[in-house]
């Protein structure tokens, strides 16, 4: 009863418009104080616990170096390294675009942040050069979704902390499906640049490719330091994003000098407005799947699939196409928080590994960044091309849909995810 009345509250408040962290918390916050003998300060003495664990301190820290590398010239001098690189082939500019959002993915771990920072440079060359505005739309798009797969990523660590996962495991797991997917998708661009005529151009040498490369050496650095690091045994995931804060803060202030002392108080204010979102929305999930583990609904969950004798193949597609949908819909923090807890005790009863199971929901949060209704990156890819939300849907349809298809690889041939964790910590 009392868990019926939680999710009709939640999804009643959804549909009146009310914020999808205020829907969580208040839901909760209900159900709580009326059907347990939890006070309201109890709750409020809740909701600050689930913000404080020590690894969730990483994302602030991550929000922070992504906002410094954007905001200063780290994303052009990406850029010309990939356009130094691939630009020479036919769909040149848009693999360009799609080489530099998996790269820059890497620096920042936001999704969003990526596109803004390759798409706003990016869409307008990309027209300039003859494609269709289709091709500059849809990879500008798509390609930034690869921000929550490529390490170091915040939904990953959401994840970690949730499912009680080593994040740095799951950082290593989403390197190959993310240069996968990311292949997948510049070999659509290729395939359909040929299709349209456009013909091959003379490539840089390689001593222009090399100087590239080192003028955006000091922003792929971090890529080094976070992933280095973590793997070396240097420091924690969560020291690794304290690392890669103060790196970003020294290359963008001494070395490239792209970003002014004045101009710092308002990129740590977006950074702050940024973290300070995704934390409100982490603490009320929390709260949310706290209340639902109290009234044993994922041991309820995992004996009725498990006493259905569902088996792995078809309890991974049950997943896909529920966090599809539920990507439709909510933000990625909150529905690892709210379906995790919910999913992964049946994925464990049925052989799945947890590092395996983190990369195909992220991958899944990766998809719901470019569907709609909600898809934030939609939306961003909107506001920076002036090009309305329909046609940017229907543009991005192809590399959605490759995306789509590197999901149900990663589902059914769980080695592409496992293999470099195997390798790395011999598990």
């Amino acid at each position: 009863m009392s868990v019926a009345i939680l999710f009709g509250l939640f999804f009643l408040l959804l549909l009146i418009g009310v914020p999808i962290a205020v829907a969580l918390g208040a839901s909760t916050f209900f159900t709580l104080v009326t059907f347990t003998s939890v006070s309201p300060v109890e709750v409020s003495s809740m909701l600050f616990e689930k913000v404080t664990g020590y690894s969730l301190m990483a994302i602030p820290m991550f929000i922070l170096a992504g906002s410094l590398l954007s905001k200063g010239s780290s994303a052009q001098r990406i850029i010309e390294f990939a356009k130094a690189m691939v630009g020479h082939l036919p769909g040149g500019l848009p693999m360009a675009a799609i080489f530099a959002s998996i790269i820059f993915a890497a620096v920042s771990g936001s999704s969003p942040a990526t596109v803004v920072a390759i798409g706003s440079i990016m869409f307008a060359a990309i027209e300039k050069a003859g494609y269709p505005k289709r091709y500059a739309i849809g990879t500008v798009a798509t390609a930034g979704s690869l921000g929550i797969l490529i390490p170091p990523s915040i939904v990953m660590i959401v994840y970690g902390v949730t499912a009680e996962v080593s994040i740095g495991k799951l950082f290593i797991a989403g390197i190959v499906p993310g240069i996968m997917i990311g292949a997948m998708m510049m070999a659509v661009t290729y395939i359909g640049a040929r299709r349209l005529g456009f013909k091959r151009s003379e490539p840089q040498s390689w001593g222009v490719r090399l100087r590239k490369m080192r003028e955006a050496t000091w922003a792929l650095m971090t890529i080094v330091i976070v992933i280095g690091g973590i793997y070396g045994g240097i420091f924690t995931p969560t020291e690794a994003a304290a690392v890669s804060a103060v790196w970003a803060f020294f290359v963008s202030m001494f070395i490239y000098r792209d970003i002014r002392w004045k101009e710092l108080p308002r990129v740590f204010l977006d950074a702050a407005k940024t973290s300070a979102m995704i934390m409100f929305i982490i603490a009320n999930a929390m709260l949310f799947a706290h209340f639902l583990t109290l009234e044993n609904v994922p041991r309820m969950i995992t004996e009725w699939l498990v006493g259905l004798h569902v088996g792995p193949m078809l309890f991974l597609l049950f997943v896909n196409i529920l966090l599809f949908f539920a990507g439709d819909f909510m933000e990625p923090s909150a529905i690892i928080m709210i379906m995790v807890p919910l999913l992964l005790p049946v994925a464990k009863a049925l052989g799945i590994d947890p590092v395996h199971f983190g990369i195909v929901v992220t991958i899944n949060m990766e998809l719901g960044m470019i569907t709609p209704p909600i898809g934030l990156n939609l939306f961003v890819t909107s506001g920076i091309t002036g090009v309305s939300l329909k046609d940017v849907i229907v543009y991005a349809l192809p590399w959605s849909l490759t995306i789509l298809l590197g999901l149900l690889l990663v589902t059914y041939i769980p080695q592409i995810a496992l293999w470099l964790p195997s390798m790395m910590y011999g598990y």
